[in-house]
């Protein structure tokens, strides 16, 4: 009696937890059939947009096919379709769809025009340089008997051809047009993969004179050149020839970067060296040494080398071998700008020493040889993002007289409306010795320069 007392007890106490178990349950299922439901949802929304994408892509297709008998076959056939045929009618990639597909829209003109042609026109685009174009035009007033120039030119429209040759070698080619004619300033061909990390250019380039030698004049922070690079390095051009150069690294103490740089050339430029026959030759040798001194300031020291004969003896009962010129140059430059404000603020100073020793004949057709000395300091200051002010002092002796001193500065004034465009403006003093009237002369003029730059250009050594 006693065991079917307890027995009776048990069921009636497990009957409320079985309901409850039961009562639990029916939610569960219901929400694990309304997962399921939603699932095939998403698959059947999935299946539409695959086959609109099929019905566009054929679209596509279509426009971009040229117009064979075959699509005028199609356009007659659709002509023939009532209007408000859904594209399931006649297209077969639409008959697979889950459900009936809207109508894509219309591919724009434009769209249409680049799918057509655009392959070629990538294709070619893919083999041509790089091209810009540089202008430079120059205006000047005020006094200067010694070195006049024109009120108003266009000084230089340099046009630049850029590209990688191959993975070994890439070419530059910047030709200069100017009022005098038609120059190709710097063509060479760089190879870059070298054995034992060495840089080798081959063409016509600027010599690795110095900084302002290396410089084309767009990039230079003044109108001008230096006087000591009228008097001493050839001018505008300066030592510009063709010929071979080789660039090295070399073993430096700990956070500096050494380079030299051994170059070859013809022989002739401008009226620096000349060469009379082919094994005069001229030479360059440059050391650079850069380091970081700061996050934001570094420096960068430099000793230059050149030799070549010049045109001393041309014309003289010496032999004209005989007459070289040897020039030592030296420069500095202290750069600062903040990685954070570069655009808004910067600074460069820069300094550079010459020295000419030049083999010609003294009045009375003795030979001798001049040691002319000459140098420039210059410094530039971002005031802002669009305005640099600057100025520049200089010094230097004549090549073919050394007592001769030229003196000058100037006052500099950058407005930037952009990086592809410069306005500007510069003050220009010089104690000038003048061989015409043999004496020194005074000259101030105010020189203002236009600059603007189309397409892609490189960047320049810095």
């Amino acid at each position: 009696m006693k065991r079917f007392a307890l027995f009776a007890a048990l069921v009636s106490i497990s009957m409320p937890a079985f309901a409850q178990e039961t009562a639990i349950s029916k939610p569960a299922q219901a929400t694990s059939d309304a997962r399921i439901q939603s699932l095939e949802d998403q698959v059947r929304t999935l299946a539409e947009q695959v086959s609109l994408l099929r019905v566009e892509l054929q679209t596509m297709r279509d426009t971009k096919a040229p117009a064979t008998a075959s699509e005028g076959k199609n356009i007659l056939a659709s002509s023939q379709v009532e209007p408000g045929t859904p594209p399931s009618a006649t297209d077969p990639a639409a008959t697979s769809a889950v459900s009936p597909v809207p109508a894509p829209s219309p591919i724009p003109a434009q769209l249409a025009q680049t799918q057509t042609f655009g392959g070629a026109t990538s294709n070619a685009k893919l083999l041509n340089p790089d091209i810009s174009l540089i202008g430079d035009f120059i205006g000047t007033a005020g006094h200067n008997t010694v070195s006049p120039g024109k009120a108003l030119e266009l000084h230089e429209s340099e046009v630049g051809l850029q590209a990688i040759i191959d993975p070994y070698a890439r070419a530059d080619v910047f030709i200069s047009f100017g009022e005098t004619g038609v120059n190709v300033e710097e063509g060479y061909l760089t190879f870059t993969s070298l054995p034992a990390g060495i840089l080798m250019k081959v063409g016509k380039m600027r010599a690795e004179f110095g900084k302002v030698n290396t410089i084309h004049n767009h990039a230079l922070s003044f109108i001008d050149r230096p006087l000591a690079t009228n008097d001493l390095v050839g001018g505008e051009d300066g030592i510009d020839d063709a010929g071979i150069s080789i660039t090295h690294f070399l073993p430096a103490p700990k956070n500096w970067f050494a380079e030299g740089t051994a170059q070859i050339f013809r022989g002739d430029s401008d009226d620096v060296f000349t060469s009379n026959r082919r094994q005069d030759v001229s030479v360059v040798g440059h050391l650079r040494a850069y380091r970081d001194l700061t996050e934001s300031t570094n420096i960068d020291l430099g000793l230059s080398y050149a030799r070549g004969h010049n045109n001393a003896g041309i014309g003289t009962t010496f032999n004209p071998s005989e007459f070289t010129t040897n020039l030592y140059g030296a420069d500095a430059t202290l750069r600062w700008k903040p990685l954070r404000r570069a655009i808004y603020n910067s600074f460069l100073f820069r300094t550079e020493l010459f020295w000419s020793n030049r083999d010609q004949l003294s009045p009375l057709d003795v030979f001798q040889t001049q040691h002319a000395f000459g140098m420039y300091s210059s410094a530039d200051y971002r005031v802002n993002r669009r305005w640099t002010v600057g100025g520049r002092f200089d010094r230097s002796g004549h090549a073919t007289n050394a007592n001769l001193t030229d003196t000058g500065f100037s006052g500099i004034l950058t407005y930037w409306p952009s990086e592809f465009s410069q306005i500007r403006t510069q003050y220009r003093y010089g104690h000038l010795w003048d061989d015409t009237s043999l004496k020194y002369t005074n000259a101030n003029e105010l020189l203002f320069q236009f600059l603007f730059v189309m397409g892609a250009h490189g960047a320049h050594p810095f």
